[in-house]
């Protein structure tokens, strides 16, 4: 008997595995931190003999080679990726004995990057389930551009290929198991129905798939067309992945007592507070920027701050200083400058008084006069073609409006709106730091004044 146990990380939109029979295991695309891997084998009793890569990551940092170390195992990636550390390469058709009975065999799938490879568990010789990375997803396939500009139309071509072959050449019953697909920007598109259920199947994706359903060259075109921009930081993560990531520390990190963060302030350093929009918008320290904890922090941060650049965190417990700093650390923010917790009166110089903004619906934002109001909305423009846009709103995508607020007239109130109220947050405290007169739409964008499609 084999088993497949699914490692989260939501907050990336990504899935790692740790899969095996009763005395050994195998680990794919670990995050960076990696006990919770650890303590899976544990609960299992397991030794992890192999941690095996898809690809070398262009959204997070992997937490293979340390994982590998700790664990005695094999560390194995795709011989054609060029790497600066030790590993096992592994090409097509190669097997990777797992325990009695079971075998991980190779399968080059090219697309999200040129040396994509994905992992066929087969039990006594019949496949039950394959690692797919970031080339088949549920309902569509990892995104082709994140490599080089010259290649993309190539990759697609070559993703469409992957998705077949794997069709092709594997049971209906075969169990789909993806790395990205369940929110990460290493999607080429929206999963289907169903994408935060495990696991589908290859023949559930002949049926939904857009890869299984389409021709080559249709395929392609769309895909290409519907590509959106992809988090900045992603720059920054193929080169540490390739030069070897250093082991994550998650040791606290130094507090900051209200005059250093002043100082931090006046210096240019980011100061993100992790706390709710609500409780943000009700009372803050000025300069800070809001980026709730959990949902998609990381990306968020990581995707705005210069890359960098000192960051202290506010939060209002340890614990959720914690978990924040586990996932910044995915995402190679490894050491906050400094943190506090507590709440604005924890951190404020005597004499000092927080700052506040209103949080308003769509409703209100609907009744209000329309003279000297700016309706920004901060989606990206998918969003927008998708669900419409509010009659005269101004577009600046989230991820563009650090450079773009001179385009806000600083005498006109801006409403801000995304979604569904987290993005508007981070970007009403980007307005209120530039020193703008913001509300905060905190609201469903189903809930907008948009007109009827005809």
């Amino acid at each position: 008997m084999f088993f497949v146990d699914t490692v989260a990380v939501p907050g990336l939109g990504n899935r790692s595995y740790l899969a095996g029979g009763p005395a050994t295991a195998v680990a794919i695309d670990p995050p960076r931190d990696i006990d919770r891997v650890l303590e899976a084998a544990a609960r299992r009793g397991v030794r992890i003999s192999h941690v095996v890569e898809t690809h070398v990551h262009n959204d997070y940092v992997s937490g293979g080679l340390e994982l590998a170390r700790i664990a005695g195992a094999r560390y194995v990636v795709p011989a054609a990726a060029s790497v600066a550390y030790e590993r096992l390469p592994i090409a097509d058709g190669d097997e990777l004995p797992v325990d009695e009975g079971l075998v991980l065999r190779a399968m080059a799938t090219p697309g999200h990057t040129p040396h994509h490879t994905a992992y066929v568990l087969a039990e006594a010789g019949r496949p039950v389930a394959v690692f797919t990375g970031g080339s088949l997803l549920v309902g569509t396939v990892g995104r082709p551009d994140l490599v080089e500009p010259r290649l993309t139309e190539a990759l697609a071509h070559a993703q469409h290929a992957s998705a077949h072959r794997l069709a092709a050449e594997l049971p209906d019953d075969t169990a789909v198991l993806p790395t990205h697909g369940f929110g990460s920007f290493c999607s080429a598109g929206a999963s289907a129905a169903g994408a935060d259920a495990s696991p589908t199947t290859i023949g559930e994706q002949t049926k939904v798939n857009e890869a299984l359903l389409k021709d080559a060259d249709d395929f392609v075109a769309e895909l290409l067309a519907a590509l959106d921009d992809a988090p900045a930081y992603y720059a920054h993560m193929g080169p540490i992945n390739t030069a070897g990531p250093a082991p994550v520390d998650l040791t606290p990190p130094a507090v900051a007592d209200p005059g250093e963060l002043a100082a931090r302030l006046e210096a240019g350093e980011w100061v993100v507070d992790l706390r709710s929009r609500v409780a943000f918008a009700a009372g803050h320290v000025a300069g800070s920027y809001n980026i709730e904890a959990g949902g998609q922090l990381a990306v968020y941060l990581a995707w705005l701050i210069p890359w960098g650049r000192p960051v202290t965190l506010l939060a209002e417990s340890p614990e959720q200083l914690a978990q924040a700093q586990r996932e910044l650390a995915r995402v190679g923010i490894d050491r906050p400058a400094a943190a506090a917790t507590g709440g604005p009166e924890d951190w404020l110089r005597a004499g000092e008084r927080p700052e506040s903004y209103r949080r308003a619906t769509f409703a209100e934002l609907e009744a209000e006069d329309g003279a000297g109001v700016v309706i920004l909305d901060v989606r990206r423009a998918s969003e927008r073609k998708a669900t419409g846009v509010i009659p005269g709103s101004l577009s600046i995508p989230l991820h563009e409006l650090r450079g773009r607020t001179a385009e806000l007239s600083k005498g006109r109130t801006v409403w801000v709106h995304c979604a569904g109220g987290m993005r508007a947050s981070i970007a009403a405290s980007m307005l209120a730091t530039a020193g703008h007169d913001v509300v905060a739409v905190d609201d469903s964008f189903a809930n907008a004044p948009v007109p009827p499609r005809c």
